[in-house]
């Protein structure tokens, strides 16, 4: 394979790799954001650690995204601000760190003050596409606030998005029965 064919199938990502859920999650946001720390909860719950700081994603055969570290056995390494850097797979055991995993599903976070409200969709989520190597992803924005649990918020967007692929969304099940409810008041009155 030549060098420029194989550049266009792979990249480096700023960010943070987990899984959860069976879910390859790309963690972004701006320096400081907490993507690390936001890491170390999840692997805490019994989540799986992949990359810290710099993601090496490669886009596979059946056109889907694989990610990874970049470096041979980085993978254990997380760097916490205040802390240093910490080997994850000696804290918390080597079944808490996997070598790979398959993206599906990009989660930035996001300074509440750098989003309008008007922009914010209370029904629906912040939902929006990304595009990396060709592929898109969903992509969510979680806004930092102080006292926001960010690990329960991204497992639970994990869920919604699972839940998404089967063909269910909360949003569309609350305005029908927010629907049936008016149209059942109308008819009482």
């Amino acid at each position: 394979m030549n060098t420029s064919r194989r550049n266009c199938l792979e990249t480096t990502i700023h960010g943070v790799l987990v899984e959860v859920f069976g879910c390859g999650i790309l963690i972004t946001g701006d320096s400081g954001t907490g993507k690390s720390e936001l890491a170390l909860e999840l692997v805490s719950r019994g989540h799986f650690f992949i990359a810290d700081d710099s993601v090496h994603l490669q886009r596979t055969a059946t056109q889907t995204l694989q990610g990874g570290s970049p470096l041979f056995g980085a993978g254990c390494f997380m760097e916490i601000r205040s802390l240093g850097i910490v080997n994850i797979a000696r804290l918390f055991g080597q079944h808490a760190v996997k070598p790979s995993t398959h993206l599906q599903l990009i989660v930035h976070l996001q300074q509440e003050d750098t989003v309008e409200k008007a922009l914010q969709d209370r029904l629906n989520g912040n939902w929006a596409a990304a595009r990396i190597l060709g592929i898109e992803l969903p992509e969510i924005s979680l806004l930092l606030a102080p006292g926001r649990n960010l690990a329960v918020l991204l497992e639970c967007a994990v869920r919604n998005y699972q839940l998404k692929l089967k063909g269910y969304t909360a949003a569309e099940e609350f305005m029908n029965w927010q629907q049936a409810l008016l149209m059942q008041q109308g008819h009482s009155t």
